[in-house]
């Protein structure tokens, strides 16, 4: 800074331009004048839009809360009929006290008759009437407001009155300290006193600045706050202009300063970045002019810190952005009356604004939710501060639809509820496909009935109820007899009416909570639940049922012209605990079932005790895997798992059961019996610790190294309490690195304790382990929970596969669970594939992942290792046909 720019004393200079700047006072008083009439103007400017837009104003009430505009509105006598918070806390009451009263008590006696008068003329005319008042809150508090009056349109209802109210207390101030100025210099004809000068100038909360020939020749503390300096003497003579402005702004500001020292624009208004002592950023507001002082130019201007305003403003646009988003949106009060909603709300309710404003949300629940439900909601966001899921809803039209509801509290600084902010999106085609996904996979499409894989889920069900309620069902197994005869001569498509036909007549045959099932070609199933406790009556039961089936599905079909005979061949068996397996209850039937073929068709046979023999060789087995796995009898095969170039990128661990007797036996013989004794634990953790061991070999080979082993991971095991402790304790051992390591589940996971489920693969999602589905699509589980399931790969189940050629359901299920799996970030395999067509086919749908026999069959580690050859792809001459 040029110290020569600075008088000898800094006392008369700061005298020196405090004259100057009472020269200047009479300029500064038109300009607060100018602004008077602006905002005359702009008043005036808006009480034409109040006038043309007045009922959107009594559906936005609300908004005005948050401005400084304070409303009221008054009954026809002129006693409150509603208030905004805001109004409420600057007369001093509550929002519920004050109802009912006269707003004229709120107005010092001397000024209530121009109140009355401008109420009177607005219910008159029905134009707005605007007049000043003196308020006197409840303290005993007064305030200088602006009162902007106008009739509400109110067709066939009582008239009432808008308020608006404006503190201009310091306006009032402000011409006040204005006025006396100019009679003090009157009185005086001469320049004010020094000391006067001192107060008005440098005390001023504005901040007040001189600059002349590019340098603060005086500042006052006002400007010093402002920028962060506890006193005006760090700024004057010693910090440059553009020490106080952002980089990206300096050139401009420096260019309006020149424009207005050399007269080109004599006066000028705009803001910028300032930077404080601190290093922090505000915006700031400059109003500055030219003058002549010491008989040279200079700029003197008045500078505000509008931080905070333009940060409101900011909130303000993003605010109104997101209310008019894709989702409908509505906004209640404390009391939950809807203020305001979005155009979206609109256009998925049907609701329009004017029918909902004023009102609860409850105009547009459905009696689908009981009000309970609806209590418990509102309780919850009171207490936690939101709430969100799914519900049912009513549009304008009394249409139902499913809603994913999201209710959030908004509380004020005393941590009062103020509002609350819903918002509100149309799930109905979700959940059409939802429904439709779960048809193509449970349901057979010729006779609607459930198929195989939800018959296995509902048959699940039934003996867990059994187990609870004591009671007994059977499992009756259907067979059309000599129906193949009947496809050989007249066709399928007289086979198909005749199998559509027998699923009607089996429903009507069905009670209530029975369990009707197409599982093959010609085969049914019917579950039965509920029956007598007593052994001897539950097979009466049972066999009324069944006799009556047989009766119904024996009478002729009329297949066009003609008309045809069928007979049934019924097997039944009973169950009343979980001691067997789903797949030997089916088992049990089918025999009796063949057991009444045998004795001549069109009969009803129950299972014979004396075929008891399966159980017996259930229990040998059981001994047998007890001392197998003592002796270590057990090994695993490796099925190659292959991308979408053939190239080997892991393999499934497949335990196998070497049996010094039997020789090699399948899992499906054994496990099934594992799983009931429960030695599926012990097995499974070997499997688990096996094959963490050989990744760790493989890692020492480089052609091996990339391998990854995905694990099976039953039911029991996984619902352990100990489960993740015991992979966590594996995997310390054995050093295998989990990120090789995938565990594949099932669906039937998802029927119970979902959340213990989530958390467990959390857990071990953390340490690098991966998840895949296992026969995806063949479960029967909400797919809301697929979402929440931190899984890595859906795997496409071998029936889809199987008929992917032939049946469109299938084609349509394995794309559409490879689309979901895109959607959801999974990636997706493919079991069972068989042929290069099956792998084809698979492959224009999207899967980039296969397993299956067409790649090689499941091997011991010898052969596996054997066979792997990393430039050749899996299934090309010498690979596949060495795994095969």
């Amino acid at each position: 800074m040029n110290q020569d720019a600075i008088p000898a004393s800094d006392e008369q200079r700061s005298n020196a331009i405090r004259r100057e700047l009472a020269l200047h006072c009479d300029a500064m008083l038109r300009e607060i004048s100018s602004y008077q009439e602006e905002l005359d103007a702009q008043r005036e400017a808006l009480t034409r839009t109040q006038s043309a837009l007045h009922h959107c104003e009594r559906r936005f009430f609300h908004e005005q809360q948050t401005g400084p505009v304070l409303g009221l509105t008054l009954n026809q006598d002129t006693t409150v009929a509603d208030v905004s918070a805001e109004a409420a806390v600057f007369l001093g009451e509550d929002a519920e006290q004050l109802l009912g009263r006269r707003f004229a008590s709120f107005i010092v006696p001397d000024e209530r008759e121009r109140c009355c008068q401008a109420v009177r003329a607005a219910l008159e005319d029905d134009l707005p009437h605007a007049a000043d008042l003196v308020l006197q809150r409840s303290d005993g508090a007064l305030f200088d407001v602006r009162m902007d009056c106008q009739k509400l349109p109110s067709p066939g209802k009582p008239v009432r009155l808008r308020i608006s109210l404006v503190d201009i207390s310091e306006l009032k101030r402000l011409q006040n300290e204005l006025s006396a100025f100019r009679d003090t210099r009157k009185q005086l004809n001469t320049i004010p006193n020094e000391d006067w000068l001192h107060g008005v100038i440098d005390q001023s909360l504005a901040g007040i600045y001189l600059i002349q020939e590019g340098h603060f020749a005086y500042a006052n503390q006002g400007f010093a706050d402002i920028f962060g300096y506890p006193s005006a003497t760090e700024i004057i003579g010693k910090l440059a202009i553009t020490e106080l402005i952002v980089p990206e702004d300096r050139a401009r500001v420096q260019e309006n300063i020149r424009r207005r020292a050399e007269g080109e624009v004599p006066e000028m208004r705009y803001t910028f970045n300032g930077l404080r002592k601190d290093g922090s950023r505000i915006v700031v507001e400059v109003h500055g002019r030219r003058m002549i002082f010491e008989g040279r130019p200079a700029v003197i201007g008045v500078i505000l810190d509008v931080t905070e305003r333009k940060q409101a403003e900011q909130q303000l646009r993003i605010a109104a952005t997101a209310f008019q988003s894709q989702e409908g949106m509505f906004v209640t009060d404390a009391n939950q009356v809807i203020l305001r909603t979005n155009s979206a709300f609109s256009a998925i309710t049907g609701f329009s604004v004017d029918q909902v404003v004023g009102h609860p949300p409850s105009l547009f629940h459905s009696d689908q939710q009981n009000a309970g439900s609806y209590a418990a909601m509102w309780e919850k966001v009171t207490t936690t501060g939101s709430w969100q899921g799914e519900i049912m809803d009513r549009r304008a039209n009394n249409e139902l639809y499913p809603a994913w509801l999201s209710i959030t509290a908004v509380r004020d600084a005393e941590d009062r509820i103020t509002n609350y902010v819903a918002t509100l999106t149309d799930i109905t085609e979700r959940k059409k496909a939802e429904a439709e996904i779960e048809y193509l996979a449970f349901y057979d499409q010729l006779t609607r009935l459930p198929n195989r894989r939800l018959l296995l889920d509902r048959l699940q069900q039934s003996l867990a109820s059994s187990v609870r309620s004591g009671a007994q069902g059977a499992l009756l197994y259907i067979d059309l007899d000599n129906f193949k005869d009947l496809n050989d001569t007249l066709g399928h498509e007289q086979g198909d009416l005749l199998l559509q036909m027998v699923a009607e007549r089996l429903r009507s045959c069905s009670r209530i909570g029975d369990t009707v099932a197409r599982v093959g070609g010609d085969e049914f199933v019917v579950v039965i639940e509920g029956l007598d406790e007593n052994t001897q009556e539950a097979a009466a039961q049972s066999k009324e049922i069944g006799e009556k089936i047989l009766a119904t599905l024996s009478r002729p079909y009329p297949l066009g012209d003609l008309v045809h005979h069928s007979t049934p061949s019924i097997g039944v068996t009973l169950f009343k605990d979980q001691q067997n397996s789903i797949k030997e209850l089916l088992k049990r039937a089918d025999l009796a079932m063949y057991k009444a073929k045998s004795a001549g068709r069109n009969a009803l046979r129950f299972y014979d005790p004396a075929m008891q023999d399966a159980v017996t060789e259930r229990t040998k087995t059981e001994n047998d895997l007890r001392l197998g796995l003592r002796a270590g009898h057990f090994l695993l095969h490796y099925q190659p798992q292959v991308n979408l170039q053939g190239q080997l990128i892991g393999a499934e661990a497949l335990v196998r059961w070497q049996h010094p007797l039997r020789g090699l036996v399948s899992p499906a013989e054994f496990i099934p019996v594992a799983e009931a004794c429960g030695l599926i634990l012990q097995i499974g953790n070997w499997v688990l610790r096996t094959s963490c061991q050989q990744l760790v070999a493989w890692a020492m080979q480089p052609r091996l190294a990339h391998l990854s082993i995905a694990v099976n991971v039953s039911a029991r095991q996984f619902h352990h309490p100990e489960f993740v402790n015991q992979v966590l304790a594996v995997l310390s051992e054995t050093g295998a690195n989990p990120r090789q390591l995938k565990l594949e589940l099932t669906e039937s996971l998802l029927l119970d304790n979902v959340e213990d489920m989530i958390e467990k693969m959390v857990a071990l999602r953390h340490t690098g382990v991966g998840f895949s589905l296992d026969d995806f699509g063949t479960g029967y589980s909400s797919l809301s929970y697929l979402k929440r399931l931190p899984l890595d790969q859906l795997k496409i189940d071998k029936s889809f596969v199987n008929d992917i050629l032939t049946s469109n359901s299938d084609a349509a299920i394995t794309s559409t669970i490879i689309a979901l799996a895109k959607n959801l970030g999974l990636s997706v395999i493919a079991e069972g594939v068989e042929t290069q067509e099956q792998h084809t086919a698979l492959a224009r749908q999207g899967c980039h992942a296969y397993q299956g026999y067409f790649f090689g069959r499941p091997v011991a580690l010898r052969d596996f290792e054997s066979a792997v050859n990393i430039d050749q792809p899996v299934n090309s001459p010498g690979v596949g046909a060495h795994t095969a």
